[in-house]
């Protein structure tokens, strides 16, 4: 058998393996040597499969065969072990280091579109999956220096009821904080670090529906293959690590997320929050009927994880009376309105019987009239005690407090039809100092479809974004976990969700908060504008008007042209293009020589083409830095120079 035969036998037989692949069935060396080194019992098994395969990289010894991993590992290093066409163009252009892929050696994940969001032309069903697919790649941390410097500003508009307007000014409070609503366009994890100069420690809440990595049909976004638990941890570590700098010591985080990664995140929300500051994991209904997604249960619910800055600070407001409650003080006095609750304590709750609190089990006289009631025994009176069914119960005062509430009237007596006479106090509605949020959320106004897909639907006229979340849903986390004056961020914006629930909130109590959102997608950013005009009008917030601009691109123009190519010709051209005019990666080699040429074309596959051409741009340069707003190659505005000073305070 030729060496030629022999490679290609071997990487078809390591391929069976899907640890040893990326998400375009490429063999990813480093994984196979990783396993080698661990002397992998799967690896081994999977060699010893093919008898010409085993006798190369064992050795017999008494009838036993032992595996020559040294062998084998500087078998597959070696330079044409993988002799495709991928490979070769990665040798040639300086794709690969030291034997390895750069995304097997990276700490900082960064993710962008390329493919639009869109919905496919006929799709009637909410369920139905859109072509939203993403580039993921994951740096070294010697590869980043000033990727997370603060970025130039542009395109800046300020959004009110009436349309459109320019931007002159950027408003402050004074304590000097920016006091806008924005929309900022822009890879988020770069977008949270030219946010954070100016909102530091400033938030109150976090909130965000991260993508949940799910790879199913009800995920809002579908990553590629590779994109699993591990570079999503990394994903989300990044941008929690950062947007913590954001939130107040009385702050609070909340995340969103379903049963695929609930029990990860976790894990690395106590990492970067400390578990001592965990408030609560919800459970909120949001598919009633249930979805079915495998072939086990059908799916009703998903989680929100809720973090404190720092627990022994924070502190959650309770929701107020709902219509349904306040119909329930249905009696009035002079005083104020009331509800008759039953004096006796009974049924599971804890401390109701006689054993446990004996004081408070005692008996009240009541006149035959039912007019007198007194806790001394009298002559023709009823004697009441806190019996039912032969069971003692207790009363729920004890008789001092029992007396007082004798002596200011907030007693009252009944005779039933069948003769018994009940105790009440005057439950007043004065005295509801609001419901205890609880961690099941099951209301029908947290119905994802009902109030999110059709809400969003009926406000801006059509179908553009699938399973948003229900706007009630939003309101309620910001409600009890903000104050009036107080900024919630959310750097996945997604369809404007958390933005139009602030004006919601800001409507019911007259309050000023204040929402920042970050978001890459440009049919997302379009969304989030539109539904904020349209509520803004049609809803008359007051606090609607909001401001809107982007980090400057400068390599993430490339990106965009790259997600629009059509033909490896195209991209050819784009690469060249790309070599004279960006900034590359120090390690790519700038020309185009022939022969690599002829690799890329040769590895017939568009999208790990586009993925290569990627790999080629210099991710500090994806945007222009706040440090070089005077460069003349960088063609920043004067008036953009002077929206930038005013935002960053210079």
């Amino acid at each position: 058998m030729s060496n030629q035969n022999f490679n290609e036998k071997l990487i078809a037989l390591l391929k069976t393996n899907p640890d040893f692949v990326d998400e375009s069935g490429e063999l990813l060396p480093a994984a196979v040597k990783d396993h080698a080194w661990k002397l992998d019992h799967n690896l081994i098994r999977l060699l010893l499969s093919d008898p010409k395969i085993k006798s190369t990289f064992f050795d017999e010894i008494d009838e036993h065969w032992v595996f020559n991993h040294n062998t084998f590992i500087d078998y597959i290093t070696a330079k044409n072990f993988l002799a495709n066409s991928y490979t070769q163009f990665r040798n040639k252009i300086g794709l690969n280091i030291d034997g390895k892929f750069l995304r097997e050696r990276g700490e900082v994940s960064l993710v962008w579109p390329y493919k639009d969001c869109v919905l496919e032309g006929g799709q009637t069903k909410e369920e139905e999956k859109r072509k939203e697919i993403f580039f993921n790649e994951i740096l070294a941390q010697d590869e980043i220096n000033r990727m997370f410097d603060p970025k130039v500003l542009t395109n800046w508009k300020r959004h009110t009821a009436a349309g459109e307007e320019e931007v002159s000014d950027i408003k402050r409070d004074d304590n000097g904080t920016i006091r806008e609503n924005l929309i900022i366009k822009g890879n988020n994890l770069i977008a949270l670090h030219t946010l954070k100069q100016q909102f530091r420690g400033q938030v109150k809440l976090i909130y965000i529906d991260p993508p949940y990595n799910t790879g199913g049909e009800a995920n809002i976004f579908t990553y590629n293959n590779t994109f699993n638990h591990s570079s999503w941890l990394t994903f989300m570590k990044n941008r929690l690590d950062v947007a913590k700098q954001f939130l107040r010591d009385d702050g609070f985080i909340a995340i969103s997320i379903d049963n695929y990664e609930l029990l990860y995140l976790g894990t690395l929300a106590d990492e970067v929050f400390g578990r001592e500051n965990r408030i609560s994991v919800l459970t909120i209904v949001h598919h009633p009927a249930g979805k079915t997604n495998n072939n086990f249960f059908a799916t009703s619910n998903e989680f929100m994880v809720v973090y404190a800055k720092n627990k022994e600070l924070a502190k959650i407001n309770f929701f107020e009376m709902s219509k349904e409650t306040e119909k329930t003080y249905n009696e009035k006095d002079e005083i104020s309105r009331y509800k008759l609750e039953n004096l006796m304590r009974k049924g599971e709750t804890r401390n109701a019987r006689r054993e446990d609190r004996p004081k408070q089990f005692y008996p009240i006289y009541v006149s035959k009239d039912l007019k007198q009631i007194s806790l001394t025994k009298e002559e023709d009176y009823h004697e009441v005690y806190p019996i039912e069914n032969g069971t003692e119960w207790v009363w729920t005062n004890s008789p001092s407090t029992f007396q007082q509430k004798l002596d200011t009237n907030e007693i009252v007596v009944k005779r039933h039809k069948d003769g018994h006479i009940q105790i009440f106090f005057k439950r007043r509605i004065t005295e509801y100092k609001g419901l205890r949020p609880k961690t099941t959320w099951t209301e029908k106004k947290y119905n994802a479809t009902q109030h999110g897909t059709r809400l969003l639907e009926k406000i801006l006229g059509r179908k553009s974004f699938s399973y948003p979340k229900s706007l009630y849903t939003v309101v309620d986390i910001v409600k009890i976990t903000t104050d009036p004056g107080d900024i919630i961020l959310d750097f996945f914006a997604g369809s404007g969700t958390t933005g139009h629930a602030v004006l919601e909130l800001n409507k019911q109590d007259g309050g000023t908060r204040q929402f920042i959102l970050v978001e890459q997608l440009d049919e997302h950013i379009s969304v989030c504008k539109e539904r904020l005009e349209k509520v803004t009008a049609q809803e008359g917030f007051l606090s609607g008007n909001f401001v809107s601009c982007e980090l400057k691109e400068y390599n993430q123009t490339y990106m965009d042209k790259i997600q629009a190519a059509q033909s490896s010709e195209e991209l050819v051209a784009l690469w060249k293009n790309i070599a004279e005019s960006s900034f590359l990666n120090w390690y790519v080699n700038a020309e185009t020589p022939q022969e690599a040429v002829q690799d890329f074309i040769a590895i017939d596959d568009l999208e790990a083409q586009k993925h290569l051409l990627v790999e080629l741009l210099d991710k500090n340069q994806l945007y222009v830095n706040l440090s070089e707003i005077e460069d003349a190659d960088f063609a920043v505005s004067e008036k953009d120079k002077a929206l930038n000073k005013k935002f960053y305070g210079e």
